[in-house]
Protein backbone atom coordinates (compact mmCIF):
# COMPACT_ATOMS: atom_id res chain seq x y z
CA UNK A 1 0.00 0.00 0.00
CA UNK A 2 1.19 3.84 -1.18
CA UNK A 3 -0.16 6.19 0.92
CA UNK A 4 1.49 10.11 -0.47
CA UNK A 5 4.50 8.41 -1.61
CA UNK A 6 4.87 6.76 1.93
CA UNK A 7 5.29 2.78 1.73
CA UNK A 8 3.78 1.32 4.65
CA UNK A 9 4.77 -2.52 4.15
CA UNK A 10 8.78 -1.65 3.96
CA UNK A 11 8.37 1.00 6.70
CA UNK A 12 7.48 -2.03 8.97
CA UNK A 13 10.35 -4.10 7.65
CA UNK A 14 12.73 -0.82 8.87
CA UNK A 15 11.12 -0.48 11.80
CA UNK A 16 10.86 -3.89 12.73
CA UNK A 17 14.63 -4.71 12.39
CA UNK A 18 15.45 -1.53 14.19
CA UNK A 19 13.21 -2.65 17.20
CA UNK A 20 14.84 -6.22 17.20
CA UNK A 21 18.30 -5.12 16.94
CA UNK A 22 17.35 -2.11 19.94
CA UNK A 23 15.33 -4.34 22.37
CA UNK A 24 15.78 -8.45 21.17
CA UNK A 25 19.31 -8.74 19.91
CA UNK A 26 21.75 -8.89 23.13
CA UNK A 27 24.22 -5.97 23.36
CA UNK A 28 27.49 -8.11 22.17
CA UNK A 29 30.44 -7.67 24.94
CA UNK A 30 32.61 -4.70 24.33
CA UNK A 31 29.76 -2.83 23.03
CA UNK A 32 27.71 -0.10 24.93
CA UNK A 33 24.55 -0.01 24.56
CA UNK A 34 23.89 3.66 23.11
CA UNK A 35 26.84 2.22 20.65
CA UNK A 36 23.97 -0.38 19.59
CA UNK A 37 21.18 1.70 19.87
CA UNK A 38 22.35 3.74 17.32
CA UNK A 39 23.52 0.47 15.26
CA UNK A 40 19.59 -0.03 15.53
CA UNK A 41 19.04 3.32 14.14
CA UNK A 42 21.34 2.96 11.14
CA UNK A 43 20.15 -0.35 9.84
CA UNK A 44 16.42 1.00 10.35
CA UNK A 45 17.79 3.81 8.10
CA UNK A 46 19.11 1.76 5.43
CA UNK A 47 16.28 -0.42 5.20
CA UNK A 48 13.92 1.94 4.69
CA UNK A 49 16.76 3.45 1.79
CA UNK A 50 16.54 0.24 0.24
CA UNK A 51 12.78 -0.04 0.50
CA UNK A 52 12.41 3.50 -1.09
CA UNK A 53 9.56 3.75 2.35
CA UNK A 54 10.35 7.88 1.44
CA UNK A 55 12.43 10.26 -0.62
CA UNK A 56 15.71 9.64 0.46
CA UNK A 57 16.17 13.47 1.91
CA UNK A 58 13.25 13.15 4.40
CA UNK A 59 14.16 9.68 5.38
CA UNK A 60 17.68 11.71 6.48
CA UNK A 61 15.59 14.31 8.23
CA UNK A 62 13.63 11.21 10.71
CA UNK A 63 17.38 9.92 11.25
CA UNK A 64 18.66 13.11 12.42
CA UNK A 65 15.42 13.73 14.89
CA UNK A 66 15.52 10.40 16.12
CA UNK A 67 19.09 10.87 16.69
CA UNK A 68 18.74 14.08 19.04
CA UNK A 69 15.42 13.08 20.48
CA UNK A 70 16.85 9.28 21.57
CA UNK A 71 20.12 10.60 22.82
CA UNK A 72 22.42 8.03 21.05
CA UNK A 73 25.25 10.15 21.01
CA UNK A 74 24.94 12.16 24.21
CA UNK A 75 22.30 12.18 27.28
CA UNK A 76 22.66 15.98 27.27
CA UNK A 77 19.83 16.99 24.82
CA UNK A 78 22.17 20.30 23.49
CA UNK A 79 24.99 17.84 22.56
CA UNK A 80 22.69 15.70 21.06
CA UNK A 81 21.01 17.97 18.73
CA UNK A 82 24.34 19.59 17.99
CA UNK A 83 25.58 15.97 16.92
CA UNK A 84 22.77 15.25 15.37
CA UNK A 85 23.31 18.57 12.94
CA UNK A 86 27.34 17.66 13.00
CA UNK A 87 27.08 16.17 9.27
CA UNK A 88 25.79 19.43 7.80
CA UNK A 89 29.64 20.93 8.74
CA UNK A 90 31.45 18.64 6.85
CA UNK A 91 33.09 20.13 4.42
CA UNK A 92 32.93 17.23 2.00
CA UNK A 93 29.08 16.95 2.07
CA UNK A 94 29.38 21.15 0.85
CA UNK A 95 31.97 20.30 -1.87
CA UNK A 96 29.74 17.55 -3.48
CA UNK A 97 26.10 19.81 -3.22
CA UNK A 98 28.04 22.97 -4.56
CA UNK A 99 29.62 21.27 -7.48
CA UNK A 100 26.08 19.60 -8.47
CA UNK A 101 24.85 23.65 -8.29
CA UNK A 102 28.13 24.47 -10.36
CA UNK A 103 27.19 21.42 -13.29
CA UNK A 104 23.97 22.74 -13.68
CA UNK A 105 25.31 25.29 -15.93
CA UNK A 106 26.42 22.20 -18.19
CA UNK A 107 22.69 21.85 -19.50
CA UNK A 108 22.00 25.47 -19.15
CA UNK A 109 24.59 27.03 -21.43
CA UNK A 110 24.64 23.67 -23.34
CA UNK A 111 28.33 23.12 -22.94
CA UNK A 112 27.22 19.55 -22.04
CA UNK A 113 25.66 18.61 -25.21
CA UNK A 114 28.23 20.54 -27.20
CA UNK A 115 30.62 18.69 -25.82
CA UNK A 116 29.28 14.76 -26.90
CA UNK A 117 28.04 16.25 -30.63
CA UNK A 118 31.85 17.68 -30.22
CA UNK A 119 33.44 13.78 -30.12
CA UNK A 120 30.76 12.10 -31.82
CA UNK A 121 31.41 14.29 -34.68
CA UNK A 122 34.97 13.19 -34.67
CA UNK A 123 34.97 10.07 -34.06
CA UNK A 124 31.23 8.81 -35.03
CA UNK A 125 31.81 7.54 -38.97
CA UNK A 126 31.60 3.81 -37.12
CA UNK A 127 29.45 2.61 -34.37
CA UNK A 128 32.32 1.70 -32.16
CA UNK A 129 33.68 5.00 -32.58
CA UNK A 130 30.03 6.86 -31.39
CA UNK A 131 30.84 3.94 -28.11
CA UNK A 132 34.12 5.73 -27.72
CA UNK A 133 33.07 9.33 -28.23
CA UNK A 134 30.16 8.96 -25.60
CA UNK A 135 33.03 7.71 -23.24
CA UNK A 136 35.01 10.30 -24.30
CA UNK A 137 32.33 12.39 -23.54
CA UNK A 138 31.68 11.39 -19.77
CA UNK A 139 35.03 11.28 -19.05
CA UNK A 140 35.64 14.78 -19.79
CA UNK A 141 32.15 15.92 -18.15
CA UNK A 142 33.32 13.66 -15.19
CA UNK A 143 35.37 15.87 -13.10
CA UNK A 144 33.07 18.76 -12.34
CA UNK A 145 29.82 16.70 -12.45
CA UNK A 146 29.30 15.17 -9.15
CA UNK A 147 25.45 13.76 -10.35
CA UNK A 148 26.71 10.68 -12.14
CA UNK A 149 22.66 10.58 -12.79
CA UNK A 150 22.75 14.41 -14.53
CA UNK A 151 26.09 13.55 -16.41
CA UNK A 152 24.88 10.08 -17.58
CA UNK A 153 20.78 10.43 -17.74
CA UNK A 154 20.78 14.20 -18.39
CA UNK A 155 23.08 15.21 -20.39
CA UNK A 156 24.86 11.61 -22.30
CA UNK A 157 21.51 10.07 -22.66
CA UNK A 158 19.35 12.38 -24.33
CA UNK A 159 21.82 12.35 -26.98
CA UNK A 160 23.03 8.54 -27.07
CA UNK A 161 19.16 8.47 -27.98
CA UNK A 162 18.39 10.86 -30.58
CA UNK A 163 21.39 8.97 -32.86
CA UNK A 164 19.79 5.62 -32.08
CA UNK A 165 16.57 7.42 -33.21
CA UNK A 166 18.30 8.74 -36.59
CA UNK A 167 19.24 5.04 -37.64
CA UNK A 168 15.30 4.01 -36.65
CA UNK A 169 16.71 2.29 -33.95
CA UNK A 170 14.02 1.86 -31.23
CA UNK A 171 12.59 -0.09 -28.66
CA UNK A 172 9.19 0.64 -30.29
CA UNK A 173 9.94 -0.51 -33.54
CA UNK A 174 11.57 -3.48 -31.98
CA UNK A 175 14.82 -2.60 -34.00
CA UNK A 176 16.72 -1.66 -30.89
CA UNK A 177 19.28 -4.41 -32.07
CA UNK A 178 20.60 -2.21 -34.81
CA UNK A 179 22.68 0.69 -33.01
CA UNK A 180 20.15 1.64 -30.16
CA UNK A 181 20.93 -1.14 -27.73
CA UNK A 182 25.13 -1.18 -28.32
CA UNK A 183 24.86 2.72 -27.49
CA UNK A 184 22.35 2.51 -24.58
CA UNK A 185 24.58 -0.15 -22.72
CA UNK A 186 27.99 2.26 -23.69
CA UNK A 187 26.31 5.33 -22.35
CA UNK A 188 25.64 3.69 -19.18
CA UNK A 189 28.57 1.39 -18.81
CA UNK A 190 30.69 4.26 -19.42
CA UNK A 191 29.14 5.71 -16.15
CA UNK A 192 30.57 3.57 -13.65
CA UNK A 193 34.53 4.06 -14.48
CA UNK A 194 34.41 7.54 -14.86
CA UNK A 195 32.77 7.84 -11.68
CA UNK A 196 35.54 5.87 -10.12
CA UNK A 197 38.50 8.62 -11.84
CA UNK A 198 37.51 11.43 -9.58
CA UNK A 199 36.66 12.59 -5.65
CA UNK A 200 33.88 14.71 -7.70
CA UNK A 201 32.43 12.30 -10.06
CA UNK A 202 30.02 10.96 -8.04
CA UNK A 203 28.75 12.17 -4.43
CA UNK A 204 29.33 9.14 -2.70
CA UNK A 205 33.42 9.30 -3.47
CA UNK A 206 33.50 12.13 -0.41
CA UNK A 207 32.49 9.76 1.90
CA UNK A 208 35.16 7.00 1.25
CA UNK A 209 37.52 9.76 1.26
CA UNK A 210 36.08 10.22 5.11
CA UNK A 211 35.94 6.62 6.01
CA UNK A 212 39.57 5.78 4.56
CA UNK A 213 40.63 9.07 7.27
CA UNK A 214 39.04 7.37 9.92
CA UNK A 215 40.05 3.68 9.53
CA UNK A 216 43.49 4.88 9.33
CA UNK A 217 43.44 7.79 12.08
CA UNK A 218 44.10 10.28 9.04
CA UNK A 219 47.23 8.63 8.14
CA UNK A 220 45.41 8.11 4.54
CA UNK A 221 43.51 11.39 3.56
CA UNK A 222 43.23 11.09 -0.25
CA UNK A 223 43.33 14.21 -1.86
CA UNK A 224 41.28 15.16 -5.47
CA UNK A 225 44.54 15.15 -7.20
CA UNK A 226 46.03 11.65 -5.66
CA UNK A 227 42.77 10.09 -6.19
CA UNK A 228 42.45 10.97 -10.07
CA UNK A 229 46.51 10.01 -10.38
CA UNK A 230 45.42 6.79 -9.13
CA UNK A 231 42.87 6.11 -11.24
CA UNK A 232 44.06 7.59 -14.21
CA UNK A 233 45.40 4.76 -15.82
CA UNK A 234 43.00 1.79 -14.74
CA UNK A 235 40.27 4.23 -15.44
CA UNK A 236 42.13 5.22 -18.85
CA UNK A 237 42.30 1.41 -19.56
CA UNK A 238 38.73 0.53 -18.73
CA UNK A 239 37.35 2.95 -21.00
CA UNK A 240 39.37 1.85 -24.14
CA UNK A 241 38.17 -1.88 -23.56
CA UNK A 242 34.29 -0.82 -22.43
CA UNK A 243 33.03 -0.51 -25.67
CA UNK A 244 35.22 -3.51 -27.36
CA UNK A 245 33.78 -6.04 -24.56
CA UNK A 246 30.15 -4.63 -25.14
CA UNK A 247 30.87 -4.98 -28.83
CA UNK A 248 31.16 -8.76 -28.57
CA UNK A 249 28.27 -9.43 -26.16
CA UNK A 250 26.11 -7.54 -27.93
CA UNK A 251 27.28 -6.76 -31.62
CA UNK A 252 25.11 -3.69 -33.18
CA UNK A 253 23.74 -4.54 -36.69
CA UNK A 254 25.27 -1.91 -38.08
CA UNK A 255 28.58 -0.58 -37.90
CA UNK A 256 29.04 2.07 -40.51
CA UNK A 257 27.61 5.27 -39.20
CA UNK A 258 28.98 8.20 -41.22
CA UNK A 259 25.40 9.59 -40.83
CA UNK A 260 25.96 9.82 -37.19
CA UNK A 261 29.16 12.34 -38.27
CA UNK A 262 26.65 14.44 -40.09
CA UNK A 263 23.71 14.19 -38.01
CA UNK A 264 26.39 15.40 -34.87
CA UNK A 265 27.91 18.47 -37.12
CA UNK A 266 24.02 19.72 -37.75
CA UNK A 267 23.52 19.96 -34.04
CA UNK A 268 26.38 21.79 -33.68
CA UNK A 269 25.11 24.16 -36.43
CA UNK A 270 22.03 24.07 -34.44
CA UNK A 271 23.97 25.48 -31.47
CA UNK A 272 25.95 27.74 -33.38
CA UNK A 273 29.14 29.30 -32.17
CA UNK A 274 30.38 28.54 -28.61
CA UNK A 275 28.48 31.41 -26.59
CA UNK A 276 30.20 33.88 -23.98
CA UNK A 277 28.22 31.87 -20.83
CA UNK A 278 29.83 28.72 -22.29
CA UNK A 279 33.44 30.64 -22.62
CA UNK A 280 32.99 31.63 -19.10
CA UNK A 281 31.83 27.87 -17.96
CA UNK A 282 35.31 26.51 -19.24
CA UNK A 283 37.41 28.94 -17.91
CA UNK A 284 35.90 28.12 -13.99
CA UNK A 285 35.86 24.67 -14.62
CA UNK A 286 39.59 24.92 -15.68
CA UNK A 287 40.15 26.71 -12.62
CA UNK A 288 38.28 24.51 -9.99
CA UNK A 289 40.49 21.76 -12.15
CA UNK A 290 44.04 23.82 -11.41
CA UNK A 291 42.79 24.12 -7.46
CA UNK A 292 41.34 20.67 -7.21
CA UNK A 293 44.51 19.18 -8.41
CA UNK A 294 46.87 21.37 -6.16
CA UNK A 295 49.01 23.36 -8.80
CA UNK A 296 49.21 26.43 -7.22
CA UNK A 297 50.36 24.36 -3.69
CA UNK A 298 52.70 22.49 -5.89
CA UNK A 299 53.91 25.39 -8.06
CA UNK A 300 53.86 28.05 -4.92
CA UNK A 301 54.31 26.46 -1.81
CA UNK A 302 51.88 25.16 0.95
CA UNK A 303 51.09 29.04 1.77
CA UNK A 304 49.12 29.10 -1.46
CA UNK A 305 47.39 25.89 -0.98
CA UNK A 306 43.33 26.05 -1.15
CA UNK A 307 40.58 23.72 0.31
CA UNK A 308 38.53 21.73 -2.26
CA UNK A 309 35.25 22.76 -1.01
CA UNK A 310 36.53 26.84 -0.90
CA UNK A 311 37.30 26.04 -4.46
CA UNK A 312 33.86 24.85 -5.15
CA UNK A 313 32.47 27.94 -3.48
CA UNK A 314 34.86 30.53 -5.54
CA UNK A 315 34.00 28.55 -8.83
CA UNK A 316 30.03 28.71 -7.69
CA UNK A 317 30.68 32.69 -6.74
CA UNK A 318 32.42 33.20 -10.41
CA UNK A 319 29.29 32.01 -12.32
CA UNK A 320 27.14 33.69 -9.94
CA UNK A 321 28.75 37.55 -10.57
CA UNK A 322 29.34 36.30 -14.55
CA UNK A 323 25.67 35.65 -14.33
CA UNK A 324 26.30 32.29 -16.15
CA UNK A 325 23.71 30.92 -13.22
CA UNK A 326 21.35 33.43 -10.91
CA UNK A 327 20.82 32.79 -7.38
CA UNK A 328 17.05 31.35 -7.94
CA UNK A 329 18.63 29.29 -10.61
CA UNK A 330 20.75 27.56 -7.70
CA UNK A 331 17.95 27.46 -4.86
CA UNK A 332 16.00 25.78 -7.82
CA UNK A 333 18.94 23.09 -7.88
CA UNK A 334 16.91 20.55 -5.95
CA UNK A 335 19.15 17.78 -6.62
CA UNK A 336 22.17 19.49 -4.45
CA UNK A 337 20.05 20.27 -1.30
CA UNK A 338 18.75 17.16 -1.34
CA UNK A 339 22.37 15.87 -1.64
CA UNK A 340 23.41 18.30 1.23
CA UNK A 341 21.37 16.83 3.39
CA UNK A 342 20.74 12.88 2.83
CA UNK A 343 24.48 12.66 2.79
CA UNK A 344 24.55 14.93 6.05
CA UNK A 345 22.40 12.81 7.98
CA UNK A 346 24.16 9.31 6.83
CA UNK A 347 27.64 11.02 7.37
CA UNK A 348 26.95 11.72 11.33
CA UNK A 349 25.83 8.29 11.45
CA UNK A 350 28.32 7.09 9.85
CA UNK A 351 30.94 9.01 12.05
CA UNK A 352 29.43 8.23 15.60
CA UNK A 353 29.53 4.52 14.69
CA UNK A 354 32.64 5.05 14.18
CA UNK A 355 33.28 7.03 17.57
CA UNK A 356 30.99 5.18 19.60
CA UNK A 357 33.01 1.55 18.20
CA UNK A 358 30.86 0.24 16.19
CA UNK A 359 32.59 -0.03 13.37
CA UNK A 360 35.90 -1.35 15.17
CA UNK A 361 33.63 -3.95 16.49
CA UNK A 362 32.20 -5.09 13.46
CA UNK A 363 35.68 -5.09 11.49
CA UNK A 364 37.21 -6.98 14.44
CA UNK A 365 34.14 -9.75 13.87
CA UNK A 366 34.52 -9.35 10.21
CA UNK A 367 39.02 -9.87 10.63
CA UNK A 368 38.08 -12.89 12.94
CA UNK A 369 35.74 -14.70 10.95
CA UNK A 370 38.08 -14.70 7.79
CA UNK A 371 41.24 -15.45 10.08
CA UNK A 372 39.49 -18.46 10.69
CA UNK A 373 39.74 -19.45 7.19
CA UNK A 374 43.73 -19.89 7.43
CA UNK A 375 43.60 -17.48 4.06
CA UNK A 376 47.27 -15.51 3.38
CA UNK A 377 46.46 -11.61 3.28
CA UNK A 378 45.50 -11.37 -0.67
CA UNK A 379 42.99 -13.95 -0.48
CA UNK A 380 41.22 -12.74 2.80
CA UNK A 381 41.05 -8.88 1.15
CA UNK A 382 40.14 -10.28 -2.27
CA UNK A 383 37.26 -12.04 -0.70
CA UNK A 384 36.41 -9.04 1.20
CA UNK A 385 35.86 -6.63 -1.82
CA UNK A 386 34.56 -9.12 -3.97
CA UNK A 387 31.48 -9.89 -0.51
CA UNK A 388 31.57 -5.84 -0.75
CA UNK A 389 31.01 -5.46 -4.25
CA UNK A 390 28.26 -8.23 -5.11
CA UNK A 391 26.49 -7.08 -2.22
CA UNK A 392 24.87 -4.38 -4.31
CA UNK A 393 22.82 -6.50 -5.84
CA UNK A 394 21.32 -5.99 -2.47
CA UNK A 395 21.13 -2.21 -2.74
CA UNK A 396 19.62 0.22 -4.70
CA UNK A 397 21.78 3.05 -3.03
CA UNK A 398 25.62 3.51 -3.70
CA UNK A 399 25.76 5.83 -0.73
CA UNK A 400 23.39 3.54 1.59
CA UNK A 401 25.94 0.82 0.66
CA UNK A 402 28.92 2.65 1.30
CA UNK A 403 27.51 3.81 4.35
CA UNK A 404 26.58 0.61 5.33
CA UNK A 405 29.72 -1.63 4.93
CA UNK A 406 32.98 -0.11 3.43
CA UNK A 407 34.39 1.30 6.83
CA UNK A 408 33.99 -2.19 8.39
CA UNK A 409 35.26 -4.30 5.45
CA UNK A 410 38.22 -1.72 4.98
CA UNK A 411 39.35 -2.03 8.52
CA UNK A 412 38.89 -5.80 8.16
CA UNK A 413 40.94 -5.88 5.22
CA UNK A 414 44.02 -3.85 7.02
CA UNK A 415 43.67 -5.89 10.21
CA UNK A 416 44.52 -8.75 7.44
CA UNK A 417 47.43 -7.56 6.35
CA UNK A 418 46.21 -5.59 2.80
CA UNK A 419 48.56 -2.45 2.31
CA UNK A 420 46.34 0.94 3.36
CA UNK A 421 46.68 2.94 0.47
CA UNK A 422 46.54 0.10 -2.13
CA UNK A 423 43.27 -1.22 -0.69
CA UNK A 424 41.77 1.89 0.15
CA UNK A 425 42.00 2.58 -3.76
CA UNK A 426 40.60 -0.82 -4.72
CA UNK A 427 37.69 -0.36 -2.40
CA UNK A 428 36.85 3.12 -3.80
CA UNK A 429 36.84 1.41 -6.95
CA UNK A 430 35.19 -1.16 -5.93
CA UNK A 431 32.45 1.51 -4.60
CA UNK A 432 31.92 2.56 -8.71
CA UNK A 433 32.35 -0.48 -10.53
CA UNK A 434 29.27 -1.60 -8.41
CA UNK A 435 26.89 0.49 -9.97
CA UNK A 436 27.32 -1.90 -13.51
CA UNK A 437 25.52 -4.50 -12.01
CA UNK A 438 21.53 -4.04 -11.61
CA UNK A 439 19.12 -1.90 -13.34
CA UNK A 440 18.67 -0.21 -10.14
CA UNK A 441 22.37 0.35 -8.86
CA UNK A 442 22.05 4.09 -8.92
CA UNK A 443 20.23 6.79 -10.18
CA UNK A 444 21.43 6.37 -13.91
CA UNK A 445 20.68 2.83 -14.30
CA UNK A 446 16.98 3.32 -14.30
CA UNK A 447 16.80 6.17 -16.45
CA UNK A 448 18.98 4.59 -19.10
CA UNK A 449 16.94 0.76 -18.55
CA UNK A 450 13.37 2.52 -18.52
CA UNK A 451 14.42 3.68 -22.47
CA UNK A 452 13.47 0.27 -23.58
CA UNK A 453 16.74 -0.69 -25.34
CA UNK A 454 17.45 -4.06 -23.65
CA UNK A 455 15.72 -6.78 -21.54
CA UNK A 456 16.28 -7.21 -17.77
CA UNK A 457 18.38 -10.00 -18.97
CA UNK A 458 20.40 -8.38 -21.23
CA UNK A 459 21.05 -5.70 -18.55
CA UNK A 460 22.01 -7.90 -15.75
CA UNK A 461 24.40 -10.40 -18.37
CA UNK A 462 25.90 -7.32 -19.20
CA UNK A 463 26.69 -5.54 -15.82
CA UNK A 464 28.28 -9.06 -14.49
CA UNK A 465 30.78 -9.21 -17.24
CA UNK A 466 31.31 -5.74 -17.03
CA UNK A 467 32.13 -5.78 -13.20
CA UNK A 468 34.36 -8.60 -13.87
CA UNK A 469 36.58 -6.78 -16.73
CA UNK A 470 37.31 -3.42 -14.67
CA UNK A 471 37.92 -5.24 -11.21
CA UNK A 472 39.98 -7.15 -13.60
CA UNK A 473 41.97 -3.88 -15.18
CA UNK A 474 41.50 -2.14 -11.81
CA UNK A 475 43.28 -5.24 -9.76
CA UNK A 476 45.73 -5.56 -12.34
CA UNK A 477 47.05 -2.54 -14.08
CA UNK A 478 45.94 -0.72 -11.37
CA UNK A 479 48.06 -2.68 -8.81
CA UNK A 480 51.27 -2.38 -11.04
CA UNK A 481 50.45 1.41 -11.63
CA UNK A 482 50.05 1.41 -7.94
CA UNK A 483 53.41 -0.13 -7.29
CA UNK A 484 55.25 2.50 -9.71
CA UNK A 485 53.75 5.00 -8.22
CA UNK A 486 54.93 3.46 -4.60
CA UNK A 487 51.85 3.42 -3.10
CA UNK A 488 53.21 -0.65 -2.09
Amino acid sequence: MNNDGFKIWPALVAIGLALIIWFVIPVPEGVKPAAWHLLALFVGTIAAIIGKVMPIGALAMIAIALVALLGVTSDKPATAIADALSGFSNSLIWLIGISIMISRGLIKTGLGARIGYWFIALFGRKTIGIGYALSLSELVLAPVTPSNTARCGGIMHPIMKSIAISFDSTPEQKTEGRIGRYLALVNYHSNPITSAMFITATAPNPLVVKLVAEATGAQIQLSWGTWALAMLLPGLVAILLMPLVLAKLYPPEITDTHAAHDFAQGKLAELGPIKKSEKILLGVFGWLLLLWAGVPEFALGKTFAVDPTAAAVSGLALLLVTGVLSWDEVLAEKGAWDTIVWFAALVMMATFLNKLGIVAWLSTSLEVGIKGLGLSWIWASLLLLLAYLYAHYLFASTTAHITAMFGAFYAAGIALGAPPMVFALIMAAASSIMMTLTHYATGTSPIIFNSGYTTLGQWWMAGLIMSLVNLAVWLLVGGLWWSFLGYW
